[in-house]
């Protein structure tokens, strides 16, 4: 096995409810773990979530994508946009990786993902400091708007530029935020960031977020 394969294991996250299936990138010596919270439909399969933790670990983070439902609740469409039971969720792992031999040492951050970033929000608000950081990559963090007030973990929201309607959403957002949120708009991307360079852009502003307040 070589020096890559070391670093990525599938693993699965024994809660007491269910079984989540997830992928686990570590570093030794990280500068912490970033836990992923993707969006409706997807998965820990993500290829753009997946794509952004391998260029996090060229930075130094560890970071793990977890199936936030099982596949009977998936086929559930409702479930996907059920921002309390999948921040419960995200809750739930948190917990676990603050419990997990390998990473309870290290300092978390979130990265939410469309939908995802309401649930990263949410958690964070009831983790308080814990969370040292969190991004939002064209996110829909107005679907947590009843815990704006109470998040503590410095913010980053990373929209494309010419997703007009998210952008006003994220503005929206950024004014309630009482702590630290940020804007950064990525010129010449869409919602999903498929143009070229465009997902290493959020890959880079999300590294240097994560490096400023995880350490």
């Amino acid at each position: 096995m070589n020096a890559i394969e070391e670093k990525f294991k599938e693993i699965e996250i024994n809660l007491d409810s269910v079984n989540l299936k997830g992928n686990l990138r570590f570093l030794e010596n990280s500068k912490g773990i970033i836990i992923f919270s993707h969006g409706s439909g997807s998965s820990r399969l993500s290829i753009r979530n997946n794509y952004v933790a391998g260029l996090l670990l060229d930075m130094g983070f560890s970071s793990l994508l977890f199936d936030l439902l099982t596949t009977s609740e998936d086929v559930v469409y409702e479930n996907r946009f059920d921002i309390p039971l999948l921040s419960k969720r995200l809750l739930e792992v948190t917990k676990w990786v603050s419990n997990n031999k390998e990473t309870k040492d290290l300092n978390i951050g979130f990265f939410g993902a469309s939908t995802g970033a309401a649930s990263a929000l949410t958690a964070a608000a009831k983790l308080g400091k814990k969370v040292k950081a969190v991004v939002s990559r064209g996110g829909r963090p107005d679907l947590a708007m009843d815990v704006l007030n109470e998040i503590k973990s410095p913010t980053l929201l990373i929209v494309g530029g010419y997703d007009k309607a998210v952008i006003e959403l994220n503005k929206k957002v950024q004014s309630l935020m009482p702590g630290i949120c940020e804007l950064k708009i990525v010129p010449g991307a869409s919602h999903l960031f498929q143009e070229q360079g465009k997902l290493e852009a959020v890959a880079k502003l999300s590294g240097e977020w994560f490096a400023k307040y995880l350490n």
